[in-house]
């Protein structure tokens, strides 16, 4: 037990110096926590415990947070905005990727059927924690190729669950046809799905408003712990991954008006769990191996960084401009950290040999260190070589404003209320999250920036703190909420004014510290009688 904890203690110690230094270089932390458990493994000879089942299962809930907190970024609603990106684009990169991946195995290789598909599937998938955390803290996210992007790596995150489903059915139905075992793990996921979503939902509902309502934080995280722990043990229960549970409960939080401080409270519990993961993974390296086939590890990587760039960029060629097709293509062309967990789950379970799948996992690994080194130069290498005007994202020059307002929204409403503030020569900026409402208020000589206000990183770059008003002329009420949400976290005295169309809304809305609400029918009453009286005046 002595041990144990020395280990523990030196691997946390180890990883804080390596990320700081890490930190400073520009590099993403991931790379700290897999080089700490290569270190640890290999200074006190540790090379058995990387496979103890007890350190993968702790390891294993650092995907758990990862996917729940997923769930809370793609909500039904979120999912139905960013169809084209979800389901189309993403849909296609996976299949194209994975069948060509698929082809070139199973007849370039010569590996089996079943060999040849896991690797398919794995290396569609790209590094949800690379790329996501790059995007979110250079803020880049929002942008055209930002939202490509996210919504790709959205569909591969959902992907992941029927890939490691399948590979559940393949180890235990390992005579089925592929068919079937197919049918089996669609199936199965909907009956699933389908209980967390209805039982679930209610039950999730009840409990954070329970919690929420005892104004203790401890019982609300405890809360908010119990609902991701529950929901992954009864998917595994029905047999199925942990992940699918955790995934579920996210998108049922994703829809209820907890949604951003039940994100902010799990954030550590992700994290921390999350370096666990890597930790493990880095345990898994085989030094030796990897310098013996570096030649191997290189060559693979290349390739099917190669093969993914061209795939995502023809496709994505097909309805967006060159240089954000190209910088979507370049961002999402590493393989995934959730390929560890198809190879280890794929070995244990005899679908791919112990040697091919130390391999691959070399591949991996490989590419998430090499990674970080060139994905912030991705987008200025494109800009240079690729010269296209686009909507404006770059939002430093706000850091200067002060008593501005801020427009949310520039269709029909938004439009009249810029219109009146252009008369009354007040200064302000207009932030929509469309790229045609974007253009339509450049050409209309508008200062207009590209972004989801319904975002921290958004509203932060906003400098709404400093504005004397932030007015939201939005309809869709879900939005204008999490607008309000966003607005009144970094800013707990805003003067925020919004918009709504009905009582229904205005309740919505009533337990914000919201300045004014404006009920449109309630001023078109008062405009008419206003407008009756005058007439009247004039008449007489």
């Amino acid at each position: 037990m002595e041990n144990i904890l020395l280990y523990i203690i030196i691997a946390l110690g180890l990883s804080i110096v390596l990320n700081i230094f890490l930190k400073k270089i520009g590099i993403s932390q991931i790379i700290g926590y897999i080089l700490t458990g290569t270190i640890i493994v290999y200074a006190f000879d540790l090379r058995e415990a990387g496979h103890s089942h007890e350190l993968e299962m702790i390891a294993e809930f650092g995907i758990v947070f990862l996917m729940f907190t997923i769930g809370l970024e793609i909500s039904l609603a979120k999912m139905g905005n960013m169809k084209k990106d979800i389901f189309g684009n993403g849909l296609m990169q996976v299949g194209f990727t994975s069948l060509v991946v698929y082809l070139a195995a199973h007849f370039l290789f010569g590996l089996d059927n079943q060999p040849s598909l896991i690797i398919a599937l794995a290396f569609s998938l790209s590094s949800t924690a690379v790329v996501l955390s790059y995007l979110k803290a250079s803020k880049e996210i929002y942008t055209p190729y930002g939202q490509s992007a996210t919504g790709i790596l959205i569909f591969q995150d959902i992907a992941v669950i029927p890939i490691l489903i399948l590979i559940g059915f393949l180890t235990t139905e390992g005579d089925e046809s592929v068919s079937t075992i197919l049918l089996h793990t669609l199936s199965s996921a909907i009956i699933v799905v389908g209980v967390l979503l209805t039982v679930g939902k209610r039950v999730v509902a009840w409990l954070l408003r329970f919690s929420a309502s005892s104004d203790l934080d401890e019982l609300f995280m405890g809360s908010v712990l119990f609902i991701v722990i529950g929901a992954s043990l009864f998917a595994a229960s029905m047999g199925f991954t942990y992940s699918l549970g955790a995934f579920v409960a996210g998108m049922i939080i994703a829809e209820t008006k907890y949604h951003h401080k039940v994100e902010a409270d799990i954030a550590p519990f992700k994290d921390i769990l999350l370096g666990t993961f890597f930790v493990v993974v880095g345990m898994k390296i085989d030094v030796t191996l990897f310098i013996e086939h570096i030649g191997e590890v290189i060559g693979f990587f290349l390739l099917v960084l190669m093969v993914k760039m061209l795939i995502i960029f023809l496709l994505l060629r097909l309805s967006s401009s060159s240089a954000n097709s190209l910088k979507t293509a370049m961002l999402l062309s590493q393989v995934g950290e959730f390929s560890f967990v198809i190879f280890a789950l794929a070995s244990s379970g005899g679908i791919i040999e112990s040697d091919l799948a130390s391999l691959l996992v070399l591949i991996v690994v490989f590419s998430m260190i090499v990674t970080p080194f060139f994905i912030a130069q991705i987008s200025p290498f494109v800009d240079s070589i690729i010269k296209e005007k686009d909507v404006v994202t770059d939002m430093s020059a706000l850091a200067q404003k002060e008593d501005h307002i801020v427009v949310c929204g520039y269709s029909v409403v938004g439009k009249f209320v810029t219109k009146h503030l252009e008369e009354l020569g007040v200064e302000f900026v207009v932030i929509d999250n469309s790229n045609k409402h974007v253009k339509e208020a450049l050409t209309d000589g508008i200062e207009c920036y590209l972004g989801d206000a319904s975002k921290s990183s958004i509203v932060e770059a906003l400098h709404v703190e400093k504005a004397s008003a932030i007015i939201v002329t939005l309809d869709n009420i879900t939005k204008k909420r999490l607008i309000c949400e966003a607005v009144l976290k970094v800013a707990k005295n805003a003067n925020l004014i919004v918009k709504v169309v009905s009582l229904e809304e205005k309740e919505q809305l009533a337990d914000l510290d919201i300045t004014t609400i404006v009920d449109a029918k309630v001023e078109v009453a008062r405009v008419l009688v206003e407008r009756m009286i005058t007439c009247q005046l004039n008449y007489r």
